[in-house]
């Protein structure tokens, strides 16, 4: 699974600093002042230790000279002290400050990362959405648009306690540069150690990024509103929970084994810190007792070792933490780096105001990505402008391929589509998409507002509640909203509180008025109205095939009630157009399309 997976190397850590380039920049860009206020304040904060240091050692200089002369002039005393007390209010006055300044930076930065991933995955392609490499980098990524509190003040913490150890590293130099070098010599094993397991950890987490999005999607469906009725009915609940327990414990194996060394070997090198540590001590002593150095000069090395010896651990430790997190942020940065395919041209053609020929499909073929079998093969016909057209067929027969390659959600493998003998690629997208009405047959119910959900398809209005109003007549759900307590502002969804559950039938009406929401020149309707009952669904079609007379229209039913309402019909089989004609054609016909008629027939007899 995950334990032969290439793992990253000092080099790699090294190299993935440079993600904190861009990083920087998205936390400037997020809030210039804060940035600025809390490089400042951390600024000022690292060369307060040694000032306090230093004041210290004035305070038992003094004192000691108080007790050699028995002086009663505490005055000079008394100075160092008030002066010390000052410094010590005014570094917490300073923490507070920054600690603030840290969380608000760092929510901001989250909003913001996470707005930027939402647009940009609003622009990629569909077929990468249906890719499982494509959501473990969306997963990945995800997870970087929080938390980025913890990474942004640990920088900043770096770059603080830097300061404060080149500071604190003048003082120790002046006296003797022996303790600087024992210093360094006491730290690189324990980086070392901590930069080896955070590598380990990192590629452990990256190996097993699809286990994870999986143990995510079992915890999901295991306590959901949306599977709840299936895990009660089919007693599912012990089976996920096993198969969760069986991932999650196969992942626990594996992380328990690097964070147990991780343990072992940072208490060992730890140890060799502390012994170098203690050996400059014992150096320092023995100077004070031979009357080289005062005992305040004793204070002032002895804490001035001793806070850098912690400064340089954390110092490196955090840097093999940040180096870690680094390497992270190149899989949120990764993601934005993806490119979509489907794109407008640079000298893109205006789209027709009124379409005068209609589209057409010359020698169309498409094949899903990673597929053997085409979706789509060798399709040629015309929609014609103001034709109702509908597509039947048995499920995999490439209907809904056929009306995503309409809307541009995917591009031809071969041929082409033209509109009024254009091909659809030098057109505007989104003129071309704000043109097309098109109602999925796994229509999203959005956990919103009924006007809300209504407005979603044309969201430019969603504060004109009259075109809200009139789309939601057009398709019947006004029936349904005029029976919710709060009408249009009535959240739909139990997710949130006061929120109303729908049936299905009533989410397919209000998922029918978005069609209607736009004033565009193609409606698209696939199998929208599958939880209607067939009385409801010819309804539907009915008003629906009124309301858009002049427009051409796409229609997806397997009632042949319904589909007979439309002008010309699509069978298609395998993805090859097999009969194509009206109603009465195709049973003039007796092809396989009049024997489905009339098998279904005979189910209503």
């Amino acid at each position: 699974m995950s334990t032969k997976k290439e793992k990253s190397s000092f080099i790699e850590q090294f190299r993935a600093l440079k993600n904190l380039i861009p990083f920087f920049n998205m936390v400037w860009n997020t809030s210039k002042s804060l940035t600025a206020l809390n490089v400042l304040l951390r600024i000022l904060k690292s060369i307060l230790p040694l000032i306090i240091l230093a004041v210290g050692k004035e305070i038992i200089d003094e004192v000691l000279l108080l007790i050699a002369n028995s002086s009663d002039d505490m005055s000079n005393l008394w100075f160092w002290v008030a002066l010390e007390l000052g410094l010590a209010i005014f570094s917490e006055i300073m923490n507070r400050a920054i600690t603030l300044i840290d969380s608000l930076l760092g929510d901001l930065f989250s909003n913001k990362s996470s707005e930027d991933l939402m647009r940009h995955a609003a622009q990629l392609d569909l077929y990468q959405f249906e890719d499982a490499d494509f959501y473990d980098k969306l997963a990945l990524a995800r997870k970087q648009t929080t938390g980025r509190t913890i990474l942004l003040s640990s920088i900043l913490s770096q770059m603080q306690d830097i300061l404060t150890v080149l500071t604190l590293g003048f003082g120790l130099v002046y006296f003797n540069y022996w303790l600087i070098i024992i210093l360094i010599l006491a730290v690189i094993p324990s980086f070392l150690g901590e930069t080896h397991f955070n590598q380990r950890s990192y590629s452990l987490t990256r190996s097993w990024t699809p286990e994870r999005r999986e143990l995510d999607y079992l915890r999901y469906i295991g306590a959901s509103d949306e599977t709840a009725k299936e895990i009660k009915i089919f007693n599912l609940a012990e089976f996920l929970v096993s198969r969760f327990k069986f991932i999650a414990d196969k992942y626990y194996k594996a992380n328990k084994k690097i964070a147990t060394k991780r343990a072992i070997w940072g208490s060992l090198l730890s140890a060799i810190g502390t012994l170098a540590y203690y050996g400059a001590y014992v150096f320092i002593l023995i100077q004070t007792v031979q009357s080289i150095i005062t005992v305040g000069t004793l204070t002032f090395l002895a804490g001035a070792f001793n806070r850098m010896r912690n400064m340089l651990q954390g110092i490196m430790t955090r840097f093999s933490r940040i180096a870690e997190e680094a390497l992270y942020l190149k899989d949120y940065y990764d993601f934005l780096n993806l490119k979509p395919t489907i794109v407008s041209p640079k000298n893109y053609q205006a789209f027709p105001s009124k379409i005068k020929q209609g589209f057409t499909f010359e020698d169309v073929s498409f094949k899903y990505p990673g597929a053997e079998k085409y979706a789509i093969k060798d399709l040629n016909f015309t929609l014609k402008v103001g034709e109702k057209m509908a597509l039947v067929g048995e499920n995999g027969a490439g209907k809904t391929t056929l009306v995503k390659l309409l809307a541009r959600l995917y591009e031809p493998s071969s041929g082409r589509i033209l509109l009024d003998g254009i091909d659809l690629k030098n057109y505007n997208l989104n003129e071309l998409r704000n043109n097309i009405g098109i109602i999925f047959q796994d229509y999203v119910r959005f956990m919103m507002k009924a006007s809300e959900n209504i407005a979603i398809g044309g969201i430019s209005r969603i504060d004109e509640l009259p075109v809200i109003k009139k789309a939601a007549e057009k398709s019947l759900a006004d029936a349904v909203v005029s029976e919710l307590p709060d009408m249009y502002d009535q959240m739909l969804g139990k997710r949130f509180a006061k929120g109303v559950e729908l049936s299905g039938g009533q989410w397919q009406k209000i998922a029918l008025a978005r069609a209607y929401m736009r004033d565009a020149q193609l409606l698209i309707l696939d199998e929208p109205t599958a939880s209607l009952d067939a009385r409801a669904e010819h309804e539907v079609f009915q008003r629906f095939s009124e309301l858009i007379d002049g427009k051409s229209a796409v229609l997806i039913s397997h009632r042949f009630s319904t589909v007979r309402m439309a002008d010309r019909i699509l069978f298609l089989e395998n993805g090859t157009i097999k009969e194509m004609g009206s109603h009465e054609e195709l049973l003039a016909l007796n092809g396989q399309y009049a024997e489905l008629f009339k098998l279904q027939a005979k189910g209503y007899l």
